[in-house]
């Protein structure tokens, strides 16, 4: 996720073998420009924003649904590649719809919410008016941080007394950088202990990450390590260790803190060596999941982890990062074939076809989801930068 910072460089070498992805980035974009023009004239008459693809229809959600930032993600990042101004204007209208945000305190993820959109946003146009809901949306994240458990509380569910679940890590960005742009310590502080206590509690032997720690919430003591969309609470749900390979690789940018860095290359190496791998490199839905080799896959897992291993890869340079490079140029590769990405005109007008939602709810199982397209246009810029530095 971007917040008010640049577009995350990378520096590793590039190996040889697969440097036709970046050949295809333009013609990737093109197709994504069409697919969004198309899902937006069909929503026109819809104030919410697409989120997925429910019995045929695009499903629309309104601004508290914690996926209601990515289009306006997405299109701020087809602005970026383009500079056309109807994507400028697309993008700045989806954000718009998200202002209510700002004032939000029931959920932890205002950080996706107003990241992906007004964060973009602010980075590519300097709009003071989106940097003024960024750090009104700060305040309202930070006021769900509980200095007794060290942490943000993640969800206000009945049945947990404090949880906090590894995608947490993702809104971490979103304090960092109003900390930065407002000078507001407070937010630097409430992140850091944040990614602290999640580094110390939510990572078994082999660098996997539990998906929810619940937290006695007088004196921060570990309750109960669960999962609540993973296959079993020790398992390795696949798109939890994108957002820990992410949120760590990230909060190294952010801070220099070699243990947020060695965290991040710990579970790369765990996705990287998984025996479970596919050969495509587009991880099923959970690393343990019942009925592999035919279980379902997780494009949007793929998705988040390509982008965070193109920023790591440049971090810790040498044959690990070219390791990473690899791993995100074959998911990559992968997500941009036949197999994942769209036809023209299908798939409900989203980019890429195959996420998983939460499976052991049945809910949105093998459909297209709004963020799975996010961090796969954000993860073929990166690629981009990295090609053209």
């Amino acid at each position: 996720m971007l917040a008010f910072g640049a577009l995350a460089q990378a520096g590793a070498q590039e190996p040889q073998n697969l440097d036709g992805l970046a050949k295809s980035i333009p013609t990737t974009f093109e197709f994504a420009e069409s697919q969004y023009g198309r899902l937006l004239a069909g929503t026109k008459e819809d104030s919410k924003i697409p989120r997925t693809l429910e019995e045929g229809k695009v499903k629309t959600v309104a601004p508290k649904d914690w996926t209601s930032g990515f289009v306006a993600g997405s299109l701020w990042y087809l602005y970026e590649f383009s500079k056309d101004q109807r994507w400028l204007s697309a993008a700045t209208d989806y954000t718009l719809r998200l202002d209510s945000i700002k004032d939000y305190r029931g959920s932890h993820d205002v950080g996706f919410m107003l990241g992906c959109s007004y964060g973009n946003g602010y980075r590519l146009t300097k709009n003071p008016a989106f940097r003024d809901v960024m750090l009104k949306g700060a305040e309202s994240l930070a006021s769900r941080y509980n200095p007794q458990v060290g942490a943000l509380r993640s969800w206000d569910h009945k049945g947990w007394n404090y949880p906090v679940i590894i995608d947490n890590m993702m809104n971490l960005e979103f304090l960092m950088d109003a900390a930065s742009e407002g000078r507001v310590e407070r937010y630097r502080t409430i992140a850091i202990a944040h990614a602290d206590k999640t580094l110390h509690n939510h990572f078994r032997a082999d660098s996997s990450s539990f998906h929810v720690v619940d937290y006695n919430p007088t004196n921060g003591e570990v309750i109960a390590k669960k999962t609540h969309q993973g296959a079993a609470d020790d398992s390795a749900w696949a798109r939890g260790q994108g957002w820990a390979v992410y949120g760590y690789t990230m909060m190294y940018r952010k801070t220099k803190n070699p243990a947020y860095l060695a965290q991040a290359t710990k579970v790369a190496d765990f996705i990287l060596n998984h025996p479970h791998l596919p050969a495509d490199k587009i991880p099923y839905w959970d690393f343990d999941a019942p009925g592999i080799p035919t279980a379902p896959r997780d494009v949007s897992a793929a998705a988040v982890m390509s982008s965070a291993l193109i920023e790591l890869s440049g971090m810790v340079g040498g044959e690990a990062g070219e390791s990473y490079l690899k791993l995100a140029q074959q998911q990559l590769v992968s997500l941009s074939s036949p197999a994942y990405l769209a036809k023209p005109g299908e798939n409900g007008n989203f980019i890429l076809m195959h996420s998983v939602g939460n499976y052991p709810a049945h809910s949105e199982i093998d459909v297209p989801i709004n963020y799975a397209d996010y961090y796969f246009l954000e993860a073929l810029l990166r690629y981009q930068h990295l090609k053209k530095s």
